[in-house]
């Protein structure tokens, strides 16, 4: 389908934010010009904006196909493409194409911005979806590494880590780029990349868990080190998941990896995370793995997240958590943080978020007194504003763990520990 005959189709709407940071730090970039056009017609643009003191964009609304193309198989291109170019002085420009709006739910476009160093300017090409495009199959592992090798397995527990090495091609190219990417952000890009964001919430689950617990397994076993590469995971779908540099992620994808990102899947008296393998169930079939569309079509049935898991896995599928999360300044509480707390976690709150607000001045500065009062929910609830959270002032398990990585990202407490 041409480009005109896909712009006719679009009948209906998703939202689209950008953010833009600087690549070192991840500091907002404000007043960042952005201008947006579809792909295949970069010279006729759309809207023309820019970010705010947050680096983020006003959110836009931007035509997308039928919302029944991403609900099954199909030829029609289920998603539509636009493209961006971004400038903001003292930096070099970037360009990316291909970025992907759904139905009826919102895509957020990172941007991560060079200080400028020449004429060249970054052009990142986000390619098809893997639902929609052509990829290889994966080839089949046992879901369950040996552990009575020596050396293959290294780790004494499960531990989430705070970046991924993602060797992004095939095991064997040399000629790649290897990325370091942070854990939470690597999982949400492969949830993006591989089911679409407009399909039930449960399924959506089912496929994040599936994505964490083969990760965790290839940084359990030490998969590729122990082979001798210097990486964790691949992105080709032959080895292991499909991963994107540079490409758009989706809110209600992002809030879910937020809030099940400790956890993975596991069977009794096993103590690594199962390698959850999975297809699409269409253009490849796997009957003892979980398929995609399958957990879709089961999720419009009303089926819970580990319902559909179990279905796919067997019965003695558990969901359970990691028991370390690296990289963070302090371990979630175990309990809510709202108005009437108080106490050392209350302090440290509020001298992270202070600390934040140094670097992102729409966030207000608060007193330290470890006192949650009305000031400090309101802090809160900005702060979430700002970084795609739930909006309720209240620091529960995503919120804790989200203030503590924005606040080792802008004061890069990681480099210094």
């Amino acid at each position: 389908m041409n480009l005109r005959m896909m712009q006719e189709n679009q009948a209906d709407k998703g939202r689209l934010q950008i953010a833009v940071q600087t690549a070192e730090g991840s500091r907002p970039i404000n007043q960042a010009e952005i201008t947006i056009s579809y792909t295949g017609e970069p010279d006729r643009p759309l809207e023309k904006i820019q970010t705010d003191s947050s680096g983020n964009s006003p959110v836009l609304e931007l035509a997308a196909p039928p919302l029944e193309y991403s609900m099954q198989p199909g030829e029609y291109q289920p998603y539509s493409e636009y493209t961006l170019h971004v400038e903001a002085e003292g930096f070099e420009p970037v360009d990316i194409t291909g970025t992907e709006i759904l139905p009826e739910v919102t895509a957020i476009q990172p941007v991560k911005m060079q200080p400028r160093q020449g004429s060249d300017f970054e052009r990142i090409v986000i390619p098809a979806h893997t639902l929609f495009g052509e990829y290889p199959p994966k080839i089949p592992e046992d879901e369950i590494k040996p552990v009575n090798e020596t050396g293959e397995i290294v780790l004494s527990r499960v531990v989430v880590p705070e970046f991924v090495i993602v060797h992004d091609g095939p095991i064997a190219d040399q000629e790649v780029e290897d990325y370091y990417v942070r854990y939470k952000d690597y999982i949400k890009n492969v949830a993006c990349s591989e089911i679409y964001a407009t399909w039930p919430d449960s399924t959506i689950r089912a496929n994040v868990l599936a994505i964490m617990s083969f990760t965790l397994n290839r940084v359990y076993t030490e998969w590729y080190r122990n082979k001798g590469y210097d990486f964790t995971i691949t992105s080709s779908t032959a080895y292991d998941h499909k991963w994107i540099p540079g490409r758009n992620i989706f809110s209600n994808v992002a809030n879910i990896v937020d809030e099940l990102f400790s956890n993975y899947l596991s069977r009794p008296n096993v103590r690594q995370p199962i390698l959850t393998q999975y297809c699409d169930g269409q253009k490849v079939s796997c009957p003892n793995w979980m398929t995609q569309w399958g957990s879709k079509d089961l999720g419009d049935r009303g089926y819970s997240a580990i319902e559909i898991l179990r279905h796919f896995y067997g019965e003695d599928m558990y969901i359970n958590t990691a028991e370390a999360i690296s990289g963070i300044p302090a371990s979630w509480p175990g309990y809510n943080l709202d108005v009437g707390a108080s106490g050392s976690k209350v302090r440290q709150i509020q001298e992270q978020l202070n600390a934040i607000a140094q670097s992102y001045p729409a966030l207000p500065k608060i007193a330290v007194d470890g006192i949650y009062g009305e000031k400090t929910k309101d802090a809160v609830r900005q702060f979430q504003g700002v970084f795609g959270l739930p909006q309720t002032g209240v620091v529960d398990y995503p919120t804790w763990y989200k203030i503590q990585e924005i606040y080792v990202a802008v004061t890069r407490i990681a480099e210094l520990s």
